[in-house]
């Protein structure tokens, strides 16, 4: 059972910005002030620029693939499923952790607004969205829109109203600890943007994945690096070293400074609706993780099981709301570096994933958002990501090998007994040592995922192709030994002679030219009988020799048809024509692999159906 695609471009910009702007805004600035001074406004701002090359790799990847799990998804399918078990496993349960994080962050809020065991409300919050994720992820969505806006609005007025209060005296000494404290302390609040990790996985119920994706987490990444940046500056200019270091309520209390208690109060409120905003998404994105591993069988199926009642992960939803409440008695530094390790961890793959995705030459990856200043981008941030999690100090390189190796235990004696997934690097291996090593099944899955995708319902012209005759040729040839050879071929599918069908194919061209651009030629011919149609696809690599002008024909389309089936066989030659005008048309056609890849070619071609 497919899950259903109930949220929009606005609604998936919502889950990021909402899973990003909390605990790292509303906690993370007065420890973070305390590590590197003033300049955790610069940290914050390179945390931000750092992440692009991870998120623009994210969302080329999720344009092309957009299927539940996000990154676990298309790291198997680059890396393999060891890669994607380690990822899948360490971004489920950095996720859940995270949520736990804006539960826990809670407390400190909890004694401005009422007198209540905070530990009490996060049990009851994480149960309530729990529940609301079971029930329905459009209405999950649409709280999540809700406390999104009102979010947003009030950390606007706290912009507005605390510029003219603050003080340059504030920002001296500026990096206290210098270059190295700035660089460890932005891999501390990396973890700040996290919810971009959250997009991929909802995006198999997202309504035209491949343009809404990227759109949101551009978006959202822009929105949040520029709130976080003016935010703390301006929490930064207000408070001074000694109030806010170590400061659990920053953004409150730097509201109460030059607002009284009622911006206290006020600012209060907003970290309330960030935390309730972040729990939320974050059970919602999180679940969708072990839903992805269970559907590779990299985890037990019931993972995997969709509500006929609510179209939702059940059993990985009530798994992760649980995890989420065991981790609300966890220390507060221990979820932050972690989840920050991971987090970065999981950049590094993804820049991976598109170098490998691109050279492997798999002729049926197509994302519709290319990832920029490829390959540059993509190794300045393996370098740049790897270097962070070294700043952050032995900790978290020995988290990073303890998770690696966790997930790695998971796979070795469970998935790995389980599935035998073809993958990208596998194919990237081949073609460097040109030995067989691959079939056609990832070929075959991305396929599937991009008719899916793009919403391409399958028609006439599509079964034709499918069972249509192929001859890939190396060698040039003549016209006239084409024909024979296609003739010949086609004898036994639409049982008329060979000799008859090669008679109307030269009477066909020399009657008039069936090339109708450079490259390519149409022969179509009118055979006797009824409810007949067939096709010929050919390609020839040197090119056939249709005349002295016309000698590099590398695309042949032969169709076949009684006269009965005139308006399909101009249906079918309009079809053709808008394919081969596609612009990459040419360079799939003479570099796909096979006959079957020849017809994919023409299958995900982009053409009116019907």
């Amino acid at each position: 059972m497919s899950l259903k695609k109930n949220l929009s471009l606005f609604d998936v910009y919502c889950i990021a910005t909402g899973a990003m702007v909390s605990s790292g805004l509303f906690i993370l600035p007065g420890i973070a002030h305390a590590y590197a001074g003033p300049a955790v406004v610069f940290s914050y701002f390179l945390a931000g620029l750092l992440t692009i090359p991870g998120m623009l790799s994210q969302a080329e990847l999720v344009s092309a693939m957009p299927k539940a799990g996000g990154d676990y998804f298309y790291i198997t399918r680059s890396m393999g499923p060891a890669a994607g078990t380690v990822d899948g496993l360490l971004i489920w349960f950095s996720m859940t952790l995270k949520s736990a994080f804006a539960l826990i962050g809670m407390s400190a809020f909890a004694g401005l607004l009422i007198d209540v065991d905070i530990r009490i409300i996060g049990v009851i919050l994480c149960i309530t969205f729990t529940v609301l994720n079971l029930v329905s992820v459009k209405k999950a969505g649409r709280l999540q829109n809700v406390l999104v806006f009102g979010l947003l609005t009030i950390l606007a007025f706290y912009v507005v109203r605390g510029i003219p209060h603050v003080s340059i005296r504030n920002f001296e000494p500026f990096a206290p600890t210098g270059l190295v404290g700035i660089l460890s302390t932005t891999g501390f609040v990396f973890i700040s943007y996290g919810g971009l990790l959250k997009v991929g996985s909802v995006s198999e119920e997202t309504q035209d994945p491949a343009r809404s994706i990227p759109l949101a987490m551009i978006f959202s990444l822009l929105t949040v690096v520029v709130l976080y940046t003016t935010v703390v500056f301006i929490t930064s200019g207000v408070l001074g070293a000694d109030t806010l270091d170590h400061s659990l309520t920053p953004i409150s209390d730097g509201a109460d400074a030059f607002m009284g208690g009622f911006g206290r109060l006020i600012l209060s409120l907003a970290a309330v609706l960030a935390f309730i905003s972040t729990a939320n998404a974050g059970i919602m994105a999180s679940s969708r993780y072990p839903l992805a591993l269970a559907r590779d069988r990299l985890l037990p199926s019931a993972f995997g099981e969709i509500s006929e009642k609510y179209g939702t992960p059940h059993v990985a939803i009530l798994t992760t709301g649980t995890m989420a409440l065991l981790f609300l008695f966890l220390k507060i530094d221990v979820l932050v570096k972690v989840a920050s390790t991971v987090l970065i961890l999981t950049f590094i793959f993804s820049c991976l994933s598109v170098i490998i995705m691109r050279e492997s030459g798999v002729e049926n990856y197509r994302p519709k958002f290319c990832a920029p200043f490829y390959p540059w981008l993509q190794i300045a941030g393996i370098l740049l990501f790897s270097l962070l999690i070294f700043e952050m100090g032995r900790q978290a390189v020995l988290t990073s090998f303890a998770l690696i190796i966790g997930g790695l235990f998971v796979y070795w004696f469970y998935g790995r007994i389980r599935t035998n997934r073809e993958f990208a690097l596998l194919h990237l291996i081949q073609r460097i040592t040109a030995k067989e090593l691959t079939s056609r099944d990832l070929e075959a899955e991305l396929k599937e995922i991009i008719m899916e995708r793009d919403e391409l319902i399958r028609d006439r012209f599509d079964s034709i192709t499918e069972k249509s005759v192929v001859l890939d040729i190396e060698n040039k040839m003549s016209v006239d030994d084409f024909f024979k050879l296609a003739a010949k071929t086609l004898e036994p599918k639409i049982n008329t002679p060979s000799d008859k069908i090669y008679e109307l194919l030269v009477d066909r061209e020399q009657e008039n030219s069936t090339i109708i651009a450079p490259g390519l030629a149409i022969p179509h011919i009118i055979i006797e009988g009824d409810n007949t149609f067939d096709m010929l696809l050919a390609r020839c690599r040197e090119g056939i020799t249709f005349s002295d002008r016309f000698d590099d024909i590398t695309t042949v389309f032969i169709l076949v048809g009684t006269r009965d089936e005139r308006n399909f066989h101009l249906r079918a030659l309009s079809a053709i024509a808008q394919i081969v005008h596609e612009h990459h048309f040419q360079k799939r056609w003479l570099t796909a692999r096979d006959e079957e890849a020849l017809k994919d070619v023409i299958l995900l071609g982009k053409r009116k159906r019907g």
